[in-house]
């Protein structure tokens, strides 16, 4: 499908890959992983053709198409659906290409075609992508505009899996996602039809969808079978295996050397000596893999423990941002001094509504929330990130933390964020996602708050970064509340699950993988309503006749509209054959434009046939599930 050969690429001077091969396999899920600044974005714009290589070539299969999400997201007046139903380019332009089709003979192929690429469930195919990345059946009609960002990326990433190019590029699509919509993505992708290159940090979700590991490092692509973990134990025994013949070898090369330190001067000694040292100069250096060390993240403790309750919610509270509209409502929690909790939910639900009442941004509509008057909270969100000031350096804004201590002091803070003497002078507008989110940890932990309030704070950080934030927080004697949809951050730190939606935010029993089975079981179900429950055997099976009886119209005329299309598919059969027929435009053309406009006209009578055809059967299907059995 895909061949990298020997790829050079340098940025201002700095090489990013040099001579680094890789191919990728027809069919296969492919997750690109490696270190915040190794390149992997930029991988992805030479495939696209957007940078060209220095050295070496990108291969695509003849014919393939490939697909990747633009930075431009949908903004404009269309419909979700629309957005979406768009982006299958073949079927746009065969349906408007059979609006103003004359020839009988191409409009025979233009139909034939959208029969072939099942144009005709499309919106149906579309609505179920959008449904399962968190869009409601109203949001589906709405405009783009009406959206955020982050929901636009969402539309952007329904939009092209519903085109399922052969070759789907997709950088951190989890990163806009809660847990529900990356629990779906994953099985959306494993059964993707064509072949997909995925950059990823989220080690749940490569376990769940990926093939095959690409690994960045050393200026090289290396490619591993299996998941994530089976990467990581087989790189560990890779390593293992590498350091062991390094091992060796130094032995062999210090014998060596020591025979020729010892006998070179001999004569006796003089051959044996100079055939050592040819054997030294060929002696090629092990490569190993070197474990580069990763800044640490410190988040300090706070020097003395509050009195317990830290926060409490009172008397129902309810949050919202317009009078008389709640988001959440009936709200009687308290939060401890050192309790951990991860808050599970769709977007959308109140995850972030209520985090900022817990910080105090967001005052309760009814009810009250107290907290402790010594309280100090640090807050790590998406929008913190960005209202960093772009001109000021990280020591700019320790400095203005930090006005009277020295300039030793200053640059040992933030060494403790992985922030060194390599970028402690950059503006914030030219650091990395993951140096910005340090920074912020850096700066929102300044004065060890009591309790941490974190949302998505993996977005911007690679798999290692995030193994040091769960030391980090593992560590961190405070209170914790976690928004993530990383599972393995929650898992690893979290001790309490609450989850927000219906208008409630209420303690989950379950563990994280309870509630991921039982997204997946409400994704399998979304279209299956309940059925109704009686008390007695005898009035269920009572109930049902009178269910099975009223429905029997709905039923006989989902079997009227099928025959009706049997027999229309039996004339669109039958016309074709005789448009077929050698010489027929040459010799009548007047009866090939006949047949022709008679096969149109049919093709329409399917064409609405069909729509009555689906609302019978969703009338029918929706009535019958209600039958009790």
């Amino acid at each position: 499908m895909l061949h990298i050969n020997d790829l050079g690429f340098r940025i201002e001077g700095r090489p990013l890959f040099d001579q680094a091969t890789l191919a990728i396999t027809k069919g296969g899920k492919y997750g690109l992983v490696g270190r915040n600044g190794t390149g992997k974005s930029t991988l992805f714009n030479i495939i696209k053709g957007d940078l060209s290589p220095d050295d070496g070539s990108i291969n695509l299969r003849k014919g393939a198409r490939l697909g990747a999400v633009d930075q431009e997201v949908p903004s404009g007046p269309e419909t979700l659906l629309e957005t979406v139903v768009v982006a299958d380019t073949e079927l746009t332009a065969l349906l408007a290409e059979s609006e103003t089709a004359q020839d009988p003979i191409r409009i025979a192929e233009i139909h034939t075609r959208l029969a072939d690429i099942d144009a005709y469930t499309a919106e149906a195919r579309a609505g179920s992508i959008l449904s399962g990345l968190g869009f409601s059946g109203d949001d589906q009609r709405k405009p783009c505009s009406e959206f955020s960002g982050g929901w636009r990326m969402r539309i952007a990433l329904a939009a092209m899996l519903f085109a399922e190019p052969d070759l789907l590029l997709l950088d951190e699509p989890t990163n806009y996602l809660d847990i529900e919509g990356t629990v779906w993505l994953e099985q959306h992708i494993r059964t993707y039809p064509g072949t997909a290159f995925i950059v990823s940090h989220d080690r749940d979700f490569l376990n769940a969808a990926i093939t095959h590991i690409v690994h960045l490092r050393d200026l090289k692509l290396f490619c591993y079978t299996g998941d994530y973990d089976n990467f990581e134990k087989q790189l560990a025994e890779q390593q293992v295996h590498s350091m062991a013949l390094k091992s060796k070898q130094d032995d062999e090369r210090r014998h060596l050397e020591s025979f020729v330190n010892r006998f070179k001067a001999k004569a006796s000694k003089a051959k044996q000596a100079q055939s050592r040292v040819k054997r030294l100069e060929k002696m090629k250096p092990v490569a190993t893999i070197v474990n580069d060390p990763i800044p640490p993240i410190e988040l300090p403790s706070p020097d003395k423990k509050l009195s317990p309750p830290i926060i409490r919610f009172d008397d129902d509270v309810s949050l919202g941002y317009v009078d008389d509209i709640s988001i959440l409502r009936k709200i009687d929690i308290r939060i401890d001094e050192d309790v951990r909790i991860g808050i599970l939910g769709k977007n959308g639900e109140g995850k972030s509504t209520f985090a900022k009442a817990v910080m105090g941004m967001l005052h309760a509509q009814t009810g009250h929330i107290r907290r402790h008057k010594k309280l100090r909270i640090g807050y790590f969100a998406q929008h913190e990130i960005d209202a960093l000031n772009l001109d000021h350096s990280p020591y700019d804004h320790v400095v203005e933390l930090m006005p009277i201590a020295t300039e030793a002091q200053r640059r040992a803070r933030l060494a403790r964020f992985g922030l060194g003497s390599e970028n402690a002078e950059t503006p914030a507008r030219d650091l990395s996602g993951g140096e910005k989110a340090r920074l912020l940890f850096s700066l929102i932990s300044f004065d060890a708050p009591h309790l941490l309030v974190l949302d998505e704070p993996t977005n911007h950080l690679d798999m290692d970064s995030r193994v040091e934030l769960i030391k980090a927080l593992n560590t961190y004697e405070g209170a914790v509340i976690l928004i993530s949809h990383d599972r393995n951050l929650l898992e690893s730190v979290v001790d309490h699950l609450w989850v927000v939606g219906d208008g409630r935010i209420l303690p989950y029993a379950g563990t994280l993988e309870d509630y991921r089975k039982s997204q997946l079981e409400k994704h399998r179900t979304a279209n299956k309503p309940k059925k109704d429950q009686t008390n007695t055997k005898s009035g269920q099976r009572k109930a049902a006749a009178q269910a099975r009886q009223s429905i029997a119209p709905l039923k006989k005329q989902v079997a009227k509209l099928e025959k009706q299309m049997e027999q229309l598919k039996d004339k669109i059969t039958k016309t074709e054959t005789e448009l077929a027929a050698p010489n027929l435009f040459t010799d009548t053309p007047e009866k090939a434009k006949q047949l022709g406009q008679q096969r149109a006209k049919y093709i329409s009578q399917m064409e609405s046939t069909e729509e009555e055809w689906y609302e019978a059967v969703e009338n029918y299907e929706t009535a019958q599930s209600r039958i009790i059995i």
